[in-house]
């Protein structure tokens, strides 16, 4: 059953120029700056807005954008009371997620920055193993050219020794 101040709003919202007087307004769809403060506010009845202007009600959620503030609700509707409840609680579960999703940027730049370490850690530990097989081999060629040098200064001594010998 559709009662008198549902079919009025229904023509006023149909007809704008229908029922001036009546209090009902039409909602325009069309789009508003998101730095300009919005209110939008209907009645169901002629009875006169007497909710104080939107300057004097504290914004519930300040950090939210204003486009995502709950409005107002009418204290005299219940059911008004109902979808204020239920945006303050959508706004309240937006702004934990948006809290989370900080908290997991942070998180995930934390772990960029780990990786990051742990590939440069990878590299240099890279570039110190190449050094030090460089480094072994260079070891390696030197002990034999010492040996080498050992054998050579060993036969030389002999040699001079055969030299002082026979003369």
């Amino acid at each position: 059953m559709v009662d008198s101040n549902q079919t009025r709003l229904h023509t006023n919202l149909e007809d704008p120029e229908e029922g001036q007087g009546s209090g009902a307004h039409m909602i325009s769809t069309a789009r508003v700056p998101a730095d300009k403060p919005v209110r939008i506010a209907f009645s169901l009845d002629n009875a006169a807005d007497d909710t104080p202007p939107e300057d004097a009600i504290p914004l519930a959620f300040p950090e939210l954008e204003q486009q995502l503030q709950p409005l107002p609700p009418c204290h005299d509707s219940v059911e008004s009371m109902q979808v204020y409840k239920q945006h303050c609680q959508i706004a309240e579960e937006y702004r934990e997620v948006r809290k989370e999703i900080a908290l997991l940027e942070e998180r995930k730049k934390e772990l960029i920055a780990k990786l990051d370490q742990a590939e440069k850690e990878k590299l240099d530990a890279a570039q110190l193993a190449r050094e030090f097989e460089a480094l072994t081999e260079e070891n390696r060629t030197l002990k034999l050219a010492q040996s080498q040098c050992v054998e050579q200064l060993e036969k030389l001594r002999i040699q001079y020794q055969k030299r002082q010998g026979s003369s």
